[in-house]
């Protein structure tokens, strides 16, 4: 029988990301490259440019430790405007999460790759329309010709969920972001609340569900922050409150998340956000000044868009 110090809480982190559009997001990914991981990064948004140039300007050395595969369906113009008419995406994605294969690429089954390696879903919400695009031309149509877009939202909404659930459970044993924007809702009772955006509304309060750590970013006053506590809007996740700051820059703040919850060093700055007054200070000594070894990969990783 299994005990709790057995647990693989310090093996890998499954954590959702949530913010508005350009908090920073994508390029606060360039902590965790230098803390020495293995970035393979799903990319359904085509924004990877910010974290590219950051990567160049910082540690051009390791911008081969980052692979990612951009799967956008093609819009054609119609007499009606832009529509997807052979969604594909989706698919792609999926499949990409099962076995990274395409081209002359095999780095095999995302669930094997380990500690050292974090698979990045950016972005869900992005994930989620192409989950919707994909179930449409599945679904039965009426006599009218028509299709019920309730049962398009249903059907989408339960694939998405899947994943999510496959990409949170004990099997998959690889580091998993989540990288979401939010939407708000207004309850029953008249209160609104902050969800990770998902498809239509009835996916977006369960996301948070599959996931141990869920982090907020914060744009106040130009200064942007990755907020580990809840806000009256928005409910956040932090598994281990006792250690983690309350708030974390932007520019090392996911090495640090990942450094408390794994309790592996890494060669971030390791700085905290004071509560008192906002300034940037030493967190610990506990950050070593060099980065564990890196397995490098030649030249930038490009791969083919679809």
């Amino acid at each position: 029988m299994p005990t709790l110090d057995n647990h693989q809480s310090n093996d890998f982190v499954k954590l959702l990301l949530i913010g508005d559009s350009k908090s920073g997001k994508t390029g606060s990914l360039i902590s965790l490259v230098k803390a020495g991981y293995k970035l393979r990064i799903i990319d359904t948004d085509n924004l990877l440019d910010v974290l590219k140039y950051f990567i160049q300007k910082d540690c051009p050395e390791l911008i081969g430790n980052v692979e990612y595969r951009t799967v956008r369906d093609e819009r054609v113009w119609t007499p009606d405007g832009p529509k997807v008419t052979a969604p594909k995406a989706y698919g792609m994605a999926v499949r990409m999460m099962q076995n990274w294969k395409y081209d002359d690429t095999d780095l095999g089954s995302p669930a094997e790759w380990g500690p050292d390696c974090i698979l990045v879903l950016d972005s869900l919400s992005r994930l989620c329309d192409a989950a919707y695009d994909f179930r449409i031309p599945l679904t039965p149509v009426g006599k009218g010709g028509q299709y019920d877009a309730r049962a398009v939202y249903g059907d989408a909404q339960d694939a998405v969920e899947n994943n999510l659930a496959n990409l949170t459970s004990e099997s998959f044993r690889t580091n998993v972001i989540v990288i979401g924007h939010v939407t708000y809702q207004t309850l029953p009772d008249g209160t609104i609340k902050g969800y990770p955006q998902g498809v239509g509304q009835k996916l977006s309060p369960k996301i948070p569900q599959y996931f141990s750590t869920v982090v907020l970013y914060n744009n106040q006053g130009g200064k942007r922050t990755i907020q580990t506590n809840s806000t009256p809007l928005i409910d956040l996740a932090n598994p281990k409150p006792f250690e983690m700051g309350a708030k974390y820059p932007i520019e090392t703040g996911l090495a640090d998340i990942f450094q408390v919850l794994t309790g592996k060093e890494n060669a971030s700055n390791n700085l905290r956000v004071s509560e008192a007054d906002g300034r940037s200070v030493k967190a610990d000594d506990r950050t070593p000044p060099s980065s564990p070894g890196i397995r490098q990969r030649p030249g930038l990783v490009a791969t083919r868009r679809t």
